[in-house]
């Protein structure tokens, strides 16, 4: 009776680990994201690329004093807390989860919207993001926007005509 029930435990057990191995294998980092979402679908210019590897190694991971957070330079959570321990591979919900309303506030739609209201808009925050690290980033390296290895700063820079 005490072998049947170590046998049918050991089962349990083998039968959870692997099932909890395929649960926390990651996933597929592309190294081309295409800004793309139901966020896009009147916008007027052309859609980003991001380039994940670019950023993860060539920018972040060879600027370390500069981008402290590894991949919690972009991934954050709720709290906008960087996720500093998140891994290349690890499961990350995408922007248009939380920065669920489709537009770009700006101007006079944004006046009196509080930083919170302004990146509730997917644009919003992804323009927060982008823009600030890449500011950082150009005044770090002490390049202008138009030098060889800047980051894009302007709107033709990210959003090149088709």
């Amino acid at each position: 009776m005490k072998k049947r029930i170590l046998l049918i435990v050991m089962f349990v057990g083998a039968t959870f680990l692997l099932a909890s191995d395929g649960l926390y294998a990651g996933t597929e980092v592309k190294d081309e994201i295409r800004m793309e979402n139901h966020a896009y679908d009147e916008h007027k210019k052309s859609i980003p690329v991001f380039t994940h590897k670019k950023h993860a190694t060539e920018y972040t991971a060879k600027n370390p004093d500069l981008f402290k957070n590894g991949c919690g330079e972009c991934h954050h959570d709720d709290d906008n807390k960087p996720l500093k321990e998140l891994q290349e591979g690890d499961e990350v919900q995408n922007c248009i989860e939380c920065h669920k309303k489709p537009a770009y506030m700006r101007g006079k739609k944004a006046k009196g919207l509080t930083k919170e209201q302004k990146l509730e808009y997917h644009a919003n925050a992804i323009h927060y993001n982008c823009k600030g690290c890449h500011k950082l980033f150009n005044k770090k390296m002490k390049l202008k926007s138009k030098d060889k290895g800047a980051a894009p700063r302007t709107c033709k820079q990210c959003h090149p005509k088709q």
